[in-house]
């Protein structure tokens, strides 16, 4: 009577340690990539900001380019004081020679 008693206690005590191994060696597993990542988290915040930094200076210069450029529109160009441009002459057609022998 004691021996199937034993080899349920056994079975029971297989399945629940099992379970807890697994759940330690999850649990180890968790911590370990937890303590790699902590430490790379320094640096990845320093990259962070350097490219917030490129970025950041690279907006700027286009909007200071795009202020210059609305800046140099709205003050105009020289064209008034050079004076209006010649307007084209209007020519008449030259007598072919035929018409300049009728004479």
């Amino acid at each position: 009577m004691e021996r199937p008693l034993i080899a349920v206690l056994l079975v029971v005590g297989l399945l629940i340690g099992l379970g807890v191994g697994s759940a330690y060696t999850r649990a180890r597993r968790g911590w370990a990539d937890y303590q790699t990542v902590k430490k790379s988290v320094p640096g990845a915040r320093k990259t962070a900001w350097l490219l917030i930094r490129a970025v950041t200076t690279k907006v700027g210069v286009i909007a200071l380019l795009l202020v210059g450029a609305v800046a140099y529109a709205a003050a105009g160009s020289d064209d008034e004081t050079a004076g209006p441009a010649p307007s084209p002459s209007v020519t008449s057609p030259s007598p072919s020679p035929s018409e300049r022998a009728g004479r």
